[in-house]
């Protein structure tokens, strides 16, 4: 069995594999001064609740873009586990040729996004790909057909852009960001709501239709992220939504890297 840790600046995502196959898998949000220690009692908690036991784990693999928590995920692996983890950054093999113009730059996360797409729904179907990741910023990520990561576009996510509003116009409330009813809103919270979200898929479909004009027409699209599941409906743009890219791609590199040909 293989854990998987996808340490991102909003949550925290556990997964837990058996071969190929997803067993278990828990989304939390980051609390950026966890200890070791800490963090192994709540993996141990999750592991509880799924009927695991920390014994039942062969190895465990993590990507972090949050350096605070980068060391005790690596001590937790070590104390809890007794395993030395595979932390997926710029020394490890990917299998993805990175073409980024400054490639330390690139986030650990987007690269493994872009190798789990490619391998799920890039290469079975012989295209290139833009990943969008709803995140704390939203990314859209650029591979190749012959599964190349190019480059991409970073964009303040929707929950960023509701906080600058609220923060930046005494008079609008906080809201929560949702599809409301309408696209004409009724009130004002109706008329936030809208901006917010029909101003995403505006965006979404905007920068997706560029990429698609360089890449080619023919181009996927594939979403993950807290709020794929939701903007994805509303826009012909997206092709799939995988709300587990991550994990997939952390097992992918973590199989390449013991020699495995999955």
């Amino acid at each position: 069995m293989l854990l998987a840790l996808d340490i991102g600046n909003t949550n925290i995502v556990v997964g837990v594999f058996h071969g190929d196959e997803l067993l278990h898998s828990w989304r939390l949000s980051t609390q950026r001064q966890r200890t070791a220690d800490e963090m192994g009692m709540w993996v141990l908690q999750l592991f509880h609740h799924g009927r695991l036991a920390s014994s039942d784990i062969d190895a465990v693999v993590a990507a972090s873009v949050v350096p605070t928590l980068t060391g005790p995920t690596i001590e937790m692996a070590r104390r809890y586990f007794e395993r030395e983890p595979l932390v997926v950054d710029g020394t490890v093999d990917t299998g993805m040729p990175n073409l980024y113009g400054a490639p330390a730059e690139v986030g650990a996360d987007r690269i493994v996004n872009g190798v789990a797409a490619f391998e799920r729904y890039g290469r079975p179907k012989g295209r290139a790909l833009v990943v969008v990741d709803f995140g704390t910023a939203t990314t859209f990520d650029a591979i190749s057909q012959q599964g190349e990561y190019l480059g991409g576009v970073i964009c303040p996510g929707v929950n960023i852009s509701a906080d600058a509003l609220f923060e930046r116009a005494a008079r609008l409330p906080r809201v929560d960001v949702r599809r409301p009813d309408a696209i004409i809103g009724r009130t004002t919270v109706g008329s936030i709501q809208s901006g917010l979200f029909y101003g995403y898929v505006g965006l979404v479909e905007g920068i997706v239709g560029r990429m698609r004009q360089e890449l080619g027409e023919k181009t996927g699209c594939v979403a993950t992220g807290g709020l794929a599941e939701m903007i994805a409906p509303d826009t012909p743009a997206i092709d799939e939504v995988d709300r587990d890219l991550t994990l997939h791609g952390l097992r992918i590199i973590w199989a390449r890297n013991q020699g495995a040909t999955r």
